[in-house]
């Protein structure tokens, strides 16, 4: 009998025996424990315990409720009930997910459970809606709430005709009117809004909070949340409560942060959509720029051409194939953009990108004739001669150019600090550099977090955290797109056009409240031409085809095995016939298989090694 059929509430009895799940990693199995009967009536699947194991008391979850010890043995009690934790449909739901992405059930258990203890779920005194004036925001959302709306109402209308649906992909500019949508969202009671980051979450709750509306911020609010609040949060939300939820919104679905980087490596979005699934209600998928996996999953809805296109801002595209590389990467545009008037920020992924060679006559980009990734120079044994090696494919070819056949190739690679000197050269005033590790500048030492407000830094240069930093802009200038473009990586396009996207938000996200200068050599390309037209089909559209025929996601399911038991993992999956097994590269093995459910079933029929494995399903490094 499963955890769902049981009783929900202990009785009385002094029989009583839970299955516990405790909060140990190395266990992954339930221990059954006593209950005592000053316990019995606060017991329910899913509460919070504290069980003695192996000398300590340890935190644990109730997942099943039973009566009868086994016979012949004696059981342990339960020392403490502390509070309530994830019910039992959310525990189906980590099951499943424990499934989908091999992690252990606990990982999942953990991300449903309050921060906090909560032992009540009290509905708050519900406050009188406070009456706001709405005309300062009507130009940006007005636009936005009849598109969420109908999205709202496909996904009802897939549901009432009982089909697998109720989900429904909307594809809106970059100036993304979430207040618009949210509202809409909240019509029908409460919701759960997922955003990328903390500081959009942080934005629309107080928004909707000005206007009466009954808000959860997770994970301090869980408990309001619970009891009826509509929840808003990052990655974690997607697996906080929502009492009597009726929509699920996810914001940026596209976006990348809401993929867990540590195994299990979960979505926050496909949680979401399963979620909404399971509890019977629609679910809608928002970005500018729709990943191939969410248009694969559901309908698309979108805005007109004119209001497509009018969200996004205009694009400089230099072409650089004109230009020596021995002259840099400072051409007359980016030099006007620099002295120019406004916020200026300066993108140039250097570190973790790949090397980047390019032809000394005919300025042609190095590239591989199999996957179209980067390639760079390699020195054979002999000392002597060279190659060039794609790093994605393993393809190897003699170091000439591919277009006029020059031997002479030069590195485009210069780093951001570097960058950040010559700009600082260009421009006679300060920047400030913006990496990963922090933020440098006149007054910040070199890594030093900080905000450089007092400065107002007219100014910045960065990678790509950088547009993660800086809220407004006048110009964002991409010094070498080329460099992401061709990073070796399937996903390379996809996060090249989220990058640009972000950076269009920047800008304003509206025709003619900002520009974007991109330098690159490839400026026919479909990740350019579509920022430039404002039409994401035209990438979309071309990758689709690309890895379809290359068998990569969301044509087919991959994993990445590490570790040092990857080989003896590896070696029993090359045994299952829908499972095809990829290496070693770098002791790496890549796993594909058709699908999702097959790579699931497969990974999960093979036992763990002792040693340290990891899995990462859907990688997106790979």
């Amino acid at each position: 009998m499963s955890a769902a059929d049981e009783p929900s509430r202990a009785e009385q009895d002094p029989d009583l025996v839970v299955g516990v799940l405790a909060d140990v990693p190395a266990i992954d199995r339930l221990l059954d424990y006593s209950v005592p009967a000053r316990f019995a009536d606060r017991i329910a699947i899913g509460s919070v315990v504290r069980v003695p194991l192996q000398g300590r008391r340890v935190r644990g979850w109730v997942l099943e409720i039973r009566r009868g010890a086994p016979a012949g043995l004696t059981l342990r009690e339960i020392t403490k009930v502390s509070g309530i934790g994830p019910d039992a449909e959310m525990l189906d739901l980590a099951r499943w997910a424990a499934h989908r992405w091999s992690g252990r059930l606990l990982s999942f258990v953990r991300a449903g459970t309050p921060e906090r203890t909560v032992s009540t779920l009290a509905v708050p005194a519900r406050r009188e809606a406070v009456r706001v004036d709405r005309s300062a925001g009507a130009a940006t959302t007005a636009p936005a709430v009849p598109f969420a709306q109908e999205a709202l109402s496909l996904g009802r209308q897939a549901l009432n005709d009982g089909g697998p649906g109720g989900v429904t992909v909307l594809r809106w500019p970059p100036g993304i009117a979430r207040l618009g949508f949210a509202r809409a969202a909240l019509q029908d009671g409460p919701a759960l809004l997922l955003t990328p980051s903390q500081h959009e979450a942080d934005g629309l709750a107080r928004a909707l909070r000005a206007e009466g509306h009954w808000i959860a911020r997770h994970p301090n609010d869980w408990a309001a949340g619970a009891a009826g609040a509509t929840v808003i949060g990052c990655r974690a939300a997607a697996w906080a409560p929502v009492g009597g939820l009726r929509s699920v919104v996810v914001f940026d679905e596209h976006d990348a942060r809401y993929q867990d980087e540590r195994a299990p490596t979960w979505n926050a979005r496909d949680v979401a959509v399963q979620r909404a699934r399971r509890a019977g209600v629609p679910c809608v998928l928002v970005s500018p720029i729709p990943s191939l996996e969410a248009l694969r999953a559901a309908p698309l809805l979108s805005a007109s051409r004119s209001t497509e296109r009018s969200g996004w801002p205009a694009v400089t595209v230099v072409d650089r194939r004109e230009l020596d590389p021995r002259e840099g990467l400072y051409s007359s545009e980016v030099v006007e953009a620099l002295r120019g008037d406004g916020p200026v920020v300066v993108v140039h992924n250097r570190t973790g990108r790949a090397k980047l060679l390019a032809c000394t006559r005919c300025g042609e980009l190095c590239r591989c004739e199999e996957c179209g990734a980067a390639m760079h120079s390699l020195v054979l044994p002999d000392g002597r001669t060279r190659r060039l090696r794609c790093a994605a494919s393993g393809h190897e070819r003699p170091e000439v150019c591919s277009g006029c056949g020059a031997t002479r190739l030069a590195v485009l690679r210069p780093g951001v600090g570097r960058v950040r000197d010559d700009v600082e050269a260009l421009v006679s005033e300060p920047v400030f550099e913006v990496t990963a590790a922090g933020t440098s500048g006149p007054s910040l030492g070199a890594g030093e977090a900080g905000t450089g407000a007092d400065q107002s830094p007219r100014v910045w240069v960065g990678t790509e955290a950088v547009l993660h930093r800086v809220r407004r802009a006048a110009v964002v200038v991409f010094l070498d797109l080329d460099q992401d473009l061709f990073a070796p990586r399937y996903r390379g396009t996809e996060q090249t056009l989220a990058m640009l996207a972000l950076a269009a938000r920047m800008l304003g996200g509206r025709r003619g409240a900002g520009r974007m200068v991109l330098q690159t050599r490839n400026p026919d390309h479909e990740v350019i031409q579509a920022v430039l037209h404002g039409d994401p089909t035209r990438w979309s559209a071309a990758e689709a085809v690309r890895r379809e025929a290359l068998k990569l996601p969301p044509y087919a399911a991959l994993a990445l095995l590490e570790g040092p038991g990857a080989a003896s993992f590896a070696s029993g999956l090359s045994t299952r016939p829908e499972i095809t097994v990829l290496g070693p590269t770098d002791g790496r093995y890549l796993v594909r298989a058709a699908d999702q459910e097959a790579l699931a079933d497969g990974l999960a029929a093979r036992a763990r090694p002792l040693e340290r494995l990891r899995i990462a399903v859907d990688p997106r490094g790979a």
